[in-house]
């Protein structure tokens, strides 16, 4: 089977480039108070260095590099039968949802979605939650609708 074909939005990389910003001040502050204990108490300067190289890589990683894998990796595709979700950083997770065991379906958006004019698309089982994230307003409203109409349809055939 092909991997999904429906990317989420590009506008997904803004988002979440900004939360992972947001991460890393928390980052900032924690290796500024090692920072600060560090000429404190005259630990050695390697710890001052190793603050620095930890912000320095948190940085790239959550604000650049794991925003841009995570966008190039989600696909989607919602099928007559099933729901396919394609998701993952280093390792790529592939999840079919029968459409029979969906049982409702939400749109979710936060301050920062809305923002961009996304919104997120939550698919309801039994066992869990799966997600759509970063969709156009548009987009998820007409999603969650034809999911919501295909999961009827398949409850009806049983």
């Amino acid at each position: 089977m092909n991997e999904p074909q429906k990317r989420i939005s590009d506008k997904a990389l803004s988002v979440w480039r900004i939360t992972g910003a947001m991460t890393s001040v928390s980052v900032m502050l924690m290796a500024g108070g090692v920072i600060w204990l560090s000429n404190v108490f005259s630990w050695p300067a390697w710890v001052v260095i190793a603050a620095v190289a930890a912000i320095i890589l948190h940085v790239y990683l959550y604000v650049y590099l794991f925003p841009l894998l995570r966008w190039k990796r989600w696909r989607y595709e919602v099928r007559e039968q099933e729901i396919e979700l394609q998701q993952g950083v280093f390792v790529v997770k592939r999840t079919l949802v029968p459409m029979i065991r969906v049982q409702h379906v939400d749109t979710r958006q936060g301050p920062l979605l809305k923002k961009y004019g996304l919104a997120t698309v939550d698919v309801s089982t039994a066992a869990t939650v799966h997600e759509i994230p970063a969709l156009p307003m548009e987009e998820a409203e007409e999603l969650r609708q034809f999911i919501s109409r295909l999961a009827r349809v398949a409850d009806e055939d049983v």
